[in-house]
């Protein structure tokens, strides 16, 4: 069982906050199918054997590689689960992301992740990025269609301004923002503090910097000093950093996965959280 307490997304959706992330079960660049398909079916299973309750993911991840691996290894989903899924890019080739905001596109997005996830409704669905080329009440104005079919539940955003979510607001509601933000990457701090005062969900993405936190630095000495791994204090920070914080590390492997949720039970004291919270210079925007 996660020890990481609770949040609930826009009213309704009661998760445990420490959820998984799953673009990393797919293949190299997150594209194709995994180098271990046995284990990345395995790493869902494990997840809600842990009591994980929110699995995040994205038509893109593969692409749709995850949403189906997803669906063979889960469904029917257990009582409880919420899969959050993402539209707005395409996939050109590996490690290769381009926004698509077109309404066709999104539409004919979040209607093949209904088919891949197996569901007649998505609890969560969010706009992977706002396209520049296309007007932004468009796009939101195509998911609050689909939020009013019945086909989405409620909608979130991922990497976008304080502005923009106000401006989206104005449009239909949003319960959630999905950023980059780790203990060493604060640029997404005023979009936190906001969501913080609104109530709403924050997913941080690439919560871990992908193991640059174990080398160096104030994460490294408060891991040494409290046997934990680097990884583990890194997900406990932001835990504690914020009632609304909703980390999803990923992980393509069982042991990491078993390794990252142990971050639900690390206590940090409040010399090793504030040695964390300032001793990280936040980078240049």
């Amino acid at each position: 069982m996660i020890e990481s307490g609770t949040f609930v997304i826009g009213g309704d959706l009661r998760v445990r906050r420490l959820g998984f992330g799953a673009m990393r079960i797919t293949g190299p660049g997150i594209w194709g199918e995994p180098r271990d398909r046995d284990e990345a079916i395995a790493v869902l299973r494990r997840a809600v054997e842990l009591g994980i309750t929110l699995i995040d993911t994205a038509d893109s991840y593969g692409p749709e590689v995850s949403e189906r691996l997803i669906a063979e290894a889960l469904h029917p989903y257990p009582d409880g689960l919420t899969i959050a899924t993402k539209g707005g890019l395409v996939r050109p080739g590996p490690d290769q992301w381009v926004e698509s905001g077109r309404p066709e596109h999104l539409r004919r997005a979040c209607e093949g992740s209904l088919r891949r996830l197996k569901v007649q409704r998505i609890d969560l669905y969010q706009l992977h990025r706002i396209d520049p080329a296309v007007p932004v009440g468009d796009q939101l104005g195509t998911l609050k269609d689909l939020r009013t079919e019945g086909k989405i539940r409620h909608v979130g955003l991922s990497e976008v301004s304080v502005a923009q979510i106000e401006h989206a607001h104005t449009i239909l509601p949003i319960v959630s923002v999905q950023n980059r933000y780790s203990v060493a990457d604060r640029q997404s701090e005023d979009v936190l503090e906001y969501c913080e005062r609104e109530g709403m969900g924050f997913l941080p993405w690439y919560p871990l910097a992908a193991g640059s936190l174990a080398r160096r630095g104030p994460v490294a000495r408060v891991a040494q000093r409290t046997g934990a791994t680097a990884a583990q204090v890194a997900i406990a920070w932001l835990l504690r950093r914020s009632p609304v914080m909703l980390p999803i590390p990923g992980t393509s492997t069982v042991r990491h996965l078993e390794e990252n949720t142990k971050a639900a039970l690390l206590e940090l004291d409040d010399a090793s959280f504030r040695e964390l919270d300032g001793g990280i210079v936040r980078a240049a925007p």
